[in-house]
């Protein structure tokens, strides 16, 4: 399956648990506190799923790579590190503790 396929699929899902959390607030109430948890987890799922919707669509048109960085194998400069202190030996013209 294609993953517009899968998302269809999760959307047809996402709108019979919508209309089964519907029923049950007709039936117990939308007041409770474990109603309004179910309500509100339902409506996130619903928002994530508009989400990976849009990253999908812009996947699609425009492939994501990420940048390559190329690391030179020649030696760095020394001047950079005539400042630094040794590590675990303290600075170079102190003694150690």
């Amino acid at each position: 399956m294609s993953v517009h396929d899968d998302l269809t699929s999760v959307q047809r899902c996402l709108d019979d648990l919508f209309r089964s959390v519907g029923r049950l607030e007709k039936q117990l109430g939308s007041g409770g506190l474990e109603m309004r948890r179910v309500r509100a987890d339902a409506d996130h799922l619903r928002e994530s799923v508009a989400l990976l919707r849009e990253a999908a669509a812009a996947g699609a048109t425009a492939p994501q790579r990420p940048d390559l960085v190329t690391i030179s194998d020649a030696p760095y400069d020394p001047s950079l590190w005539v400042d630094t202190d040794d590590e675990g030996l303290g600075a170079r013209d102190r003694r150690a503790p």
